[in-house]
């Protein structure tokens, strides 16, 4: 939880200021965005697998202490559109820039650049504090650590560079107490008891989705949508009712499986997460519905939530 995580950092607070801010994650798709969130938060907001595009939506997570406000962004790895439901992922990265107070851009050993050419040219040139986090040093080796310090340092001369492992926790104190360095005096923007900006419905639709991520393979996880329809509460359970959308009939003959067993694979799974995240027995149905053409469907994806207008 929040507090736990909080007690492995020691910091300086100047007394009676109050700092707050908003600290975005930036990268290629696949780097560790939504692990390291999660290590900032405590808790497991983002899904995390080893598939790109993984992260479609902008995800706050907020960590608080007594004289401050961290609001941490997971957002979907920069990639060059090819369809309307990317468009509207790099939508989410561009507003990343717009209300950063800190910029933390997270790259692993061996990478040169943002697949984005012009979202580089924007990070080279902006005024905003940048933390350059070279991640997953824990599979490199020291002079590739070395070069790879002198490459960014070279494209990023205005970035403090830091090397971390986002699974392994390694580094990540150093760069929690620089971010709180870095933050503006300011009076908190969440109540002080809110974790994220997401309501419940957004985490049940990203657990199933986790879980299609790391079943399905091909075109099929890239072509799933969740909707939860309802999200009803009780003191000793949680009724939920949830709809997977696929864009071809032959998907939804590939989700179901045969005689329905890998849906009860995901729906199984699904729920076990869910009880653990909710801390409360869960009820949880999924069925498959084709939704033809939703990712390049303008009034489809306002339906998801990816347009932000």
């Amino acid at each position: 939880m929040n507090c736990l995580f909080l007690y492995k950092f020691k910091f300086k607070i100047i007394e009676n200021v109050h700092k707050s801010g908003f600290v975005n994650i930036i990268g290629n798709p696949n780097v560790g965005k939504s692990t390291l969130m999660n290590a900032f938060v405590g808790e497991k907001l983002s899904i995390i697998t080893n598939k790109a595009q993984t992260t479609r939506h902008r995800i706050l997570g907020i960590v608080n202490g007594e004289d401050f406000q961290m609001v941490f962004s997971d957002t979907p790895g920069i990639l060059k559109p090819a369809y309307e439901l990317q468009h509207s992922m790099m939508d989410f990265v561009k507003s990343a820039f717009q209300d950063a107070d800190v910029l933390l851009y997270l790259v692993e050993l061996g990478e040169k650049a943002l697949k984005d050419e012009a979202f580089f040219k924007k990070l080279q040139h902006t005024e905003i504090p940048v933390l350059l986090l070279l991640n997953k040093i824990d599979k490199g080796h020291e002079e590739l650590l070395l070069e790879q310090q002198k490459h960014w340092q070279e494209q990023l001369p205005k970035a403090e560079i830091f090397a971390i492992s986002a699974l392994q926790n390694f580094g990540v104190p150093e760069v929690f107490n620089r971010i709180l360095e870095l933050l503006p005096e300011s009076p908190p923007f969440y109540p002080k008891d809110q974790l994220t900006d997401k309501p419940e419905r957004f985490f049940v639709n990203e657990k199933i989705r986790e879980k299609i991520l790391m079943h399905y393979k091909k075109e099929i996880p890239y072509s799933v949508e969740i909707e939860t329809e309802s999200f009803e509460e009780t003191e000793s359970i949680i009724r939920i009712r949830s709809i997977i959308m696929v864009e071809r009939e032959s998907q939804k003959a590939i989700i179901l499986g045969h005689k329905g067993a890998a849906i009860k694979r995901v729906g199984t799974e699904a729920r076990k997460d869910l009880e653990k995240f909710f801390d409360k027995k869960i009820h949880l149905e999924t069925y498959v519905k084709v939704n033809k053409d939703w990712r390049s469907d303008p009034k489809q994806l306002k339906r998801f939530g990816y347009d932000q207008n």
